[in-house]
């Protein structure tokens, strides 16, 4: 039998304050989700002054970090080069800024970020990762 490991809520606040303090030392008004490997919204973090729809953005980053194990970036980037057809798939949350969570080689979870530039949002992203890798 295989086991995973899974994010209990000490780790999802630790994503959630490792990200917010990210954004804030740049002064970056953002939304950060963190989902379970099935897609699923654990939490959500919008900062003062975030637009309402950065909410919705992130939490879809992060639905599609979890199910295709991939950044979103890759989608992105696949968009932009060309692909204009995979924006047919049925997944939102196309653009930079989702970042799955992997330990021990397994998606556990992902983080998704809205609300400045794609590779900024990933950074956050990434920064609240860090706080539990």
């Amino acid at each position: 039998m295989q086991t995973k490991a899974v994010l209990g809520l000490k780790e999802v606040n630790a994503i959630l304050d490792a990200a917010q303090r990210e954004a804030e030392a740049n002064d970056w008004h953002i939304t950060v989700a963190v989902a379970d490997d099935s897609g699923e919204l654990l939490a959500l973090r919008r900062l003062d002054g975030a637009a309402p729809m950065t909410a919705m953005v992130s939490a879809q980053k992060a639905r599609t970090a979890a199910l295709s194990h991939k950044e979103t970036r890759v989608f992105e980037d696949m968009i932009n080069g060309g692909r204009n057809a995979f924006l047919s798939a049925p997944l939102a949350g196309l653009l930079e800024g989702g970042v799955p969570v992997i330990i021990d080689g397994q998606v556990i979870a992902a983080v998704g970020v809205s609300g400045v530039k794609s590779d900024q949002d990933a950074q956050v992203a990434k920064a609240g990762i860090a706080a539990i890798i």
